[in-house]
């Protein structure tokens, strides 16, 4: 793993390029890593389970933003400083 501090060119950088190199942005750097091999990995039940009651949480938060009507009831309970879009996760998350 190789740290990167105060270079122009990585700084602030994050995300992968070509599945190969993930870049990171910590307050110590920038961590440049191998793109993770998650083959080999055996989610639980629990997690599965988990995996799926968020992806339908972002459904539903997806959901809220195409709708006018119910994305402006949704910034009414949105406090400052919050996306709608978390909101409407959290929300989700929450009740169900």
């Amino acid at each position: 793993m190789a740290r990167v501090k105060n270079n122009v060119i990585t700084q602030n950088l994050s995300g992968a390029i070509n599945r190969q190199l993930v870049f990171k942005t910590y307050a110590s750097g920038t961590v440049v890593t191998k793109f993770p091999d998650m083959s080999k990995v055996k989610l639980t039940e629990k997690q599965k389970a988990q995996n799926t009651r968020f992806k339908n949480a972002v459904s539903f938060a997806k959901e809220v933003l195409a709708d006018p009507e119910k994305k402006a009831a949704m910034l009414q309970r949105t406090p400052s400083g919050k996306l709608v879009y978390h909101q409407a996760i959290a929300e989700y998350l929450a009740s169900n």
